[in-house]
């Protein structure tokens, strides 16, 4: 009888053992849900334009095998270094990630390679550390150049034209470069005196250089930084239309979309204005904005194609695959290659071609379009 007992228990104790590599192996596998192949920190909820790439990565991703799952940082670095080592713990093999700060992130980023995961960089750059594998983005540079493009293009011969300046947050490595693109095409039209820049006394200063250095833009980003927020925006065009009253023709070099409603909000209280205020990220309020006349233009910057790079990087390299590039991007310790995504500028003779039209949004979320 105790022979009989002994070996029954040995018989539940190997049973044991083998339901537990069983629901090891269900863990391993990409279907079950046990594990996360892919992760992706977004920086906030807080921003429209990351909610709408957060839902165009589940699009993107709910036709595949792979399982993905989405933190926000909720603009804390802090936060985001939490949420890359949960994705960690969970197994994942590809890190998706858009910096709050992009030199804090460095961190979070080093902690996900040294476990051999491979880090895509998504919109902007995480900086200073040669763990980043991979960078899709829209090309920053070529987004200033359309904005600054835009306000040139809407002069009429005249001199004398008032500019106001805004940026990006000078955490935000992209800010300097929407800002380099800008003012590459901005600067000979303040050089030679048919803008007069209002509210940046370094841009005065430097209005003489084509080419500025970082540093040199830190000044003047310093200056004129809205750190994203349309409220840091909105105080600051207050402010601004203080000290330096606007009239006639007025020219708003906005980052984006979020800033460029704040800003034309505060300058449109005052009178006998023709307001030009550039975006980007064709957000749906703005777009409205557009068809009404109110905001000139936005950069859309198609997050499904954004979307898509990303994801093509991150199968390819699961499936071992060759990632193909077209660019690469100094992040001040490496090269990082880089697929840059194409820009459109949006205006109101052109808004319903590219937005309703390419399928972006549906023209019942809009009113007055024609």
């Amino acid at each position: 009888m105790k022979k009989l007992l002994s070996m029954l228990l040995i018989l539940v104790m190997v049973m044991s053992v083998f339901a537990g590599c069983s629901n090891n192996a269900d863990g391993d596998d990409a279907k079950s849900g046990s594990t996360v192949d892919i992760g992706i920190v977004l920086p906030t909820k807080e921003e429209p334009r990351w909610v709408q790439d957060e839902t165009r990565f589940k699009d993107a991703l709910k036709d595949t095998d792979y399982n993905v799952e989405i933190l926000f940082s909720q603009g804390d670095s802090a936060r985001e270094k939490q949420n890359v080592e949960t994705l960690i713990a969970k197994g994942i093999k590809i890190l998706i990630i858009t910096p709050h700060d992009g030199a804090a992130a460095a961190a979070a980023v080093e902690a996900a390679k040294e476990e051999g995961i491979t880090v895509i960089s998504y919109d902007r750059l995480v900086t200073n550390t040669d763990a980043v594998d991979y960078y899709v983005t829209f090309n920053s540079v070529s987004v200033g150049a359309a904005q600054g493009q835009y306000l040139v293009d809407q002069l009429n011969g005249a001199t004398g034209e008032k500019l106001y300046l805004y940026a990006g947050a000078a955490t935000d490595n992209n800010a300097f470069l929407f800002f380099e693109g800008a003012w590459a095409v901005l600067q000979p039209k303040i050089a030679d005196g048919t803008f007069e820049v209002q509210n940046s006394t370094k841009a005065v200063e430097y209005m003489n250089k084509a080419t500025l250095t970082r540093e040199e833009m830190g000044d003047i980003i310093e200056q004129i930084t809205t750190d994203w927020k349309p409220e840091v925006a909105k105080s600051k065009a207050e402010s601004h239309i203080t000290a330096a009253p606007p009239a006639g023709n007025t020219f708003i070099l906005a980052p984006n979309d979020g800033t460029a409603r704040s800003i034309y909000d505060q300058f449109s209280k005052e009178e006998g204005l023709t307001i030009y205020v550039t975006g980007q990220d064709a957000e749906k309020p703005s777009i409205q904005y557009v068809i009404e006349g109110k905001q000139s233009m936005s950069v859309l910057k198609d997050v499904r194609d954004l979307v898509k790079g990303a994801i093509a990087t991150a199968i390819d390299t699961l499936e071992g695959k060759t990632v193909e590039t077209n660019g690469s991007y100094d992040n001040g310790k490496v090269d990082v290659k880089a697929k840059d995504i194409k820009v459109i500028t949006v205006t109101q003779e052109n808004v319903k071609a590219t937005i309703i039209e390419s399928g972006y949004y549906e023209a019942s979320e809009f009113t007055g379009l024609e």
